[in-house]
């Protein structure tokens, strides 16, 4: 029986051991929505495993997905690949790949801890755990975070390309716009650094703090980690409701009020910025179409300003009810890969990202999220963040940014910049 006990009313979400639990297993998942609005837990955690689906192969992976899910109604946590989208479309990626995350990775946690209102509660099956487990548990998170003193190592960030090449791949994107073969792309490029030994959580914490994202999360999946400060949701469902969250349109943040404000409005008046959000909107209502109720898409905000510690963003909302016996992975197949991270017409702008993106994507721009035993969930972006194999010892990180007639090369390559500041300032690294 599913059994659900307060753990303090008082703690802070940094005073949870994480490093412990880090320490302790070979499994968890922290999602942190760092007290942003629209987001109904503070914290969730997932700890160890119960049960899991990693799947390697762009195959049946939907299917198997959805039958570990309709196994029993219980917590979910994830990640789904960039590359799934060779099994929902005709498509294949053959770009090297030295992470390897799965193409997708799921767990029944055996713990769960969610915040709300500054409660926490740790929620467990009494038939799996003992009452030692839930005292050990109880006393690891409820003690105070400490970090290990032991410093990261130093070293360099590669870039998979230099930037003539990112200039001159640009406006190669650039002329296929102008040929009418689409009208924007989602072009990344990647940083890197191989043989090098980090301490996972010490980065996310760092990474945390000085970004403050809503859709932050520290996730350990035996060598593999996300340490992710996304400020970008991909899909939710409450009930029979789906909201996706599009953002397109990124300006810097300033420290001097007057000047900040004017970026602010200047990004949300740039006619470059807003037509390429409206294109991902357009984008996103299509996908949403396929699986809603007929009449009920609709844009519940246009280009909307947030404004993030590091930068302002544009985001668009974008809603529906779906239609009965609609189930988790019919939803995945009619609206990953996000628009945001593609570009439009969406199958032919993929095609154009594997043939001049240098890396394949992976994890990165793929989604990272949980569904409740109600069967509700909660998406996010895999942007802004850093992956890291233990195993090799690899580390990466990707940024980009969309391409449209009206694009300029330079600017693009700084926004690229922007976006990888704050990652590469935590790792302290040169590049």
């Amino acid at each position: 029986m599913l059994q659900k006990i307060n753990i303090s009313n008082t703690i802070n979400g940094f005073n949870i051991n994480i490093e412990e639990l880090n320490r302790h297993y070979s499994t968890i998942s922290v999602l942190n929505s760092n007290e942003a609005p629209n987001q109904h837990y503070l914290q969730l955690i997932a700890i160890d495993t119960v049960r899991e689906l990693s799947i390697t192969e762009e195959n049946n992976a939907l299917t198997l997905l959805q039958k570990f899910i309709d196994e029993k109604k219980s917590w979910l946590f994830g990640c789904i690949s960039y590359d799934l989208k060779n099994e929902i479309e005709s498509l294949s990626s053959s770009n090297p790949d030295e992470i390897k995350f799965p193409t997708l990775h799921f767990f029944e946690p055996k713990y769960v801890i969610e915040c709300v209102n500054e409660q926490y509660h740790l929620s467990y099956d009494d038939a799996i755990c003992n009452e030692s487990d839930i005292y050990f548990l109880q006393k690891i998170l409820t003690s105070n975070n400490t970090l290990t003193t032991e410093q990261n190592q130093v070293f360099s960030i590669n870039k998979r390309i230099s930037k003539s090449d990112y200039i001159k791949t640009v406006n190669q994107l650039k002329n296929h716009i102008q040929l009418g073969n689409i009208y924007e792309v989602n072009y990344c490029q990647e940083f890197y650094s191989k043989d090098v030994l980090i301490q996972p959580f010490s980065i996310y914490k760092k990474l945390n703090a000085i970004s403050l994202a809503p859709f932050a999360a520290f996730c350990k999946f035996n060598n593999l980690y996300i340490i992710s400060s996304s400020p970008e949701r991909f899909i939710k469902k409450t009930g029979n409701k789906l909201i996706s969250q599009p953002i397109k349109g990124t300006a810097k943040r300033s420290n001097e009020l007057i000047e900040d404000e004017r970026l602010k409005t200047d990004l949300q008046k740039n006619p470059k910025e807003r037509t390429e959000n409206v294109m991902i909107v357009d984008i996103v209502r299509n996908d949403l179409s396929k699986i809603a109720e007929r009449g009920s898409v609709q844009v519940d905000e246009l280009f909307g300003i947030y404004s993030f510690k590091q930068v302002h963003q544009l985001i668009s909302s974008i809603g529906c009810k779906i239609k009965n016996n609609t189930n988790f992975t019919d939803i995945i197949k009619a609206c990953f890969p996000m628009g945001s991270m593609t570009g439009a017409p969406k199958i032919r702008a993929m095609q154009l990202i594997e043939e001049y993106e240098k890396t394949k994507r992976g994890i990165y721009s793929g989604a990272l999220g949980y569904i409740t035993p109600e069967g509700d969930f909660d998406f996010s972006v895999i942007i802004r963040t850093i992956l890291y194999n233990s195993n090799n010892n690899t580390l990466s990180f990707m940024v980009g940014s969309a391409i449209t007639a009206q694009a300029d090369a330079e600017q693009e390559y700084e926004e690229c910049l922007l976006k990888a500041k704050a990652m590469l300032e935590v790792l302290g690294a040169t590049h």
